[in-house]
């Protein structure tokens, strides 16, 4: 790992460096993103990161470039560039189990709506509805509130999907602090940035902007003050460009940078 970088860059996956496609399954990274990952991994003053929902091992078949931090189910599996991995302990482990158990009954109810899919991601469930009989559609707003009423878990909501979380503090913005903390990465003595697209994105973003980075969301369902939105991937891809050409901060005389893990950079999740 680079201790010396001063710039932390984290990209979510789909409608990010990925264009959102009907079929999942077939989403792979634009050729831009991966023009772009390359560019910002071949500078040693940068840190990269790919932050997903998926789960890692998804993740790293759609991301098949060297030098990155992968980081599955919203941050709580993290592969390095040294092909370490960093993993969730017994107690989540256990905890996971529990609230599967518990929740899948009603996205059982949700998966019997002609047209959801159900994506098990392990740490999370994706509740796909793009393809839902125009019929059964009125039924879909009272079932999600439902969920989120459900103790325990978390459900973020994006294009045509409900993403459900069952571990409530494991959020992308859990993800991003815990890969700081894996680095050693002071915010406040470098710069960050997120790019993303849906809600579990939003909640990183917030916690970057409060650290004085910059976030980027990719269409228009983040309602953030000092986002900035782009339109894609290619967009996407000019804009950070453009900040990468710019001067990385400098370490001031003096200046102490270090992680203070007993204020917000838990190493892994308890609930």
């Amino acid at each position: 790992m680079n201790s010396g970088a001063r710039r932390l860059w984290v990209f979510d996956f789909d409608g990010t460096l990925s264009p959102l496609v009907p079929d999942r399954n077939a989403a792979r990274l634009h050729q831009a993103s991966r023009s772009l990952l390359k560019r910002l991994a071949a500078d040693p003053r940068n840190q990269v990161a790919v932050l997903s929902s998926r789960s890692l091992e998804d993740l790293a078949r759609r991301v098949p470039l060297p030098d990155l931090f992968l980081g599955g189910g919203s941050g709580l599996e993290w592969r390095l560039p040294d092909d370490r991995r960093v993993l969730p302990g017994k107690d989540a482990q256990k905890k996971l189990e529990k609230t599967r158990g518990a929740v899948f009954p009603a996205l059982a109810r949700l998966s019997a709506l002609p047209g959801v899919e159900l994506e098990d991601k392990r740490w999370s469930v994706a509740v796909h509805f793009r393809r839902i009989s125009p019929g059964e559609r009125y039924r879909l707003p009272s079932m999600i509130h439902g969920l989120k009423k459900l103790p325990g878990i978390r459900v973020f909501e994006g294009p045509a999907v409900a993403e459900v979380q069952f571990l409530r503090s494991a959020a992308k913005s859990f993800g991003i602090r815990r890969l700081c903390g894996i680095l050693k990465f002071d915010p406040s003595c470098g710069s960050i940035f997120y790019a993303g697209d849906d809600e579990n994105d939003a909640a990183a973003m917030r916690w970057v902007i409060s650290k004085n980075g910059i976030a980027v969301a990719v269409g228009n369902s983040i309602r953030i003050p000092a986002v900035r939105h782009v339109d894609g991937p290619m967009e996407l891809s000019r804009i950070v460009r453009e900040l990468a050409d710019s001067p990385p901060p400098q370490q001031k005389p003096g200046e102490k940078c270090g992680l203070d893990f007993s204020r917000g950079n838990p190493p892994a999740p308890r609930s």
